[in-house]
């Protein structure tokens, strides 16, 4: 019996005209991954083929958010075969404290994956400027550690980190009080969601961000694909390809119009357009 999704996926992988936009995910120049919490019930039942799907698609890399159960190695042979890079994983801050960061380490190492990322914070860890100003402090504690090994520590925000905590905005009060070794993933529809343009705040820390979310955010389409919604990519992209250019740009889609397999695709090549278009090329 073919499923849902052995249905679609298959029908991905059938041979098709490439599209006439430049294909930013296979231009050089561009690191593109699939940030596969996009598609984490069809990664769930099929990780296998959704890797298949996902290079056959243009991409080049994914981001994990979750390894389902399968031990590193496997997911490398994966990837491999799949001509995929890991562009980073999702890492809980417990999973890099004490004993628990030599094991992430160590899978990470399998993975091939430089990047790891902290994607969210207990309400401890942020509901105040003194608990904020503890985090930053732990941040630069772990990554000295990661530099050491070869890693990057990044920090990824969410709508929280744009509404004010004692007068500061917390995603402010974090990267203020950090060095350059903690690194930003910018999150551009959740800051967009809070009501914060993105343009400001890749042009504070340029040289820090070496990872940026690639999506949208309609305060009047929830099912908003990539360039649907209400970020200005006029102010966006012209920083992306040039002072605050991210080694991996990473697409990424909550809500789903269509599959969301056929989602990540629709992405892809809306974020091919974006970028072949206007300056910087």
């Amino acid at each position: 019996m073919v499923t849902a999704v052995g249905a679609l996926i298959c029908m991905i992988l059938l041979p098709r005209a490439k599209p006439d936009s430049v294909a930013a995910a296979n231009d050089p120049r561009y690191l593109v991954g699939l940030q596969l919490y996009t598609v984490r019930d069809d990664c769930a039942k099929d990780l296998p083929g959704v890797l298949k799907a996902v290079s056959k698609m243009g991409y080049t890399g994914v981001e994990f958010a979750g390894y389902y159960g399968i031990p590193a190695t496997d997911l490398r042979r994966l990837l491999d075969e799949n001509h995929l890079k890991c562009y980073g994983s999702h890492i809980q801050l417990t999973d890099l404290m004490g004993s628990n960061l030599e094991r992430t380490v160590a899978f990470n190492e399998v993975l091939g994956n430089k990047l790891l990322v902290v994607p969210s914070l207990l309400n401890e860890l942020r509901n105040s400027h003194f608990a904020l100003l503890q985090t930053a402090k732990l941040f630069n504690q772990l990554a000295r550690k990661l530099e050491k090994q070869g890693m990057i520590l990044a920090y990824h925000d969410h709508q929280d980190d744009f509404k004010p905590i004692d007068g500061e905005l917390p995603w402010d009060t974090i990267f203020s009080n950090t060095d350059r070794r903690v690194a930003i993933q910018f999150d551009i529809a959740n800051a967009l969601e809070a009501g914060a343009q993105a343009a400001p705040f890749l042009g504070k820390y340029p040289e820090r961000v070496v990872s940026v979310h690639i999506k949208d955010y309609s305060a009047t389409n929830p099912e908003a694909l990539l360039g649907e919604g209400n970020e200005n990519w006029k102010e966006v992209l012209p920083l992306l390809k040039g002072k605050a250019r991210p080694k991996w740009f990473i697409i990424e889609q909550e809500t789903y119009p269509f599959p969301p397999l056929e989602c990540a695709e629709k992405c892809l090549r809306s974020f091919e357009r974006m970028m072949a278009a206007g300056p910087g090329n």
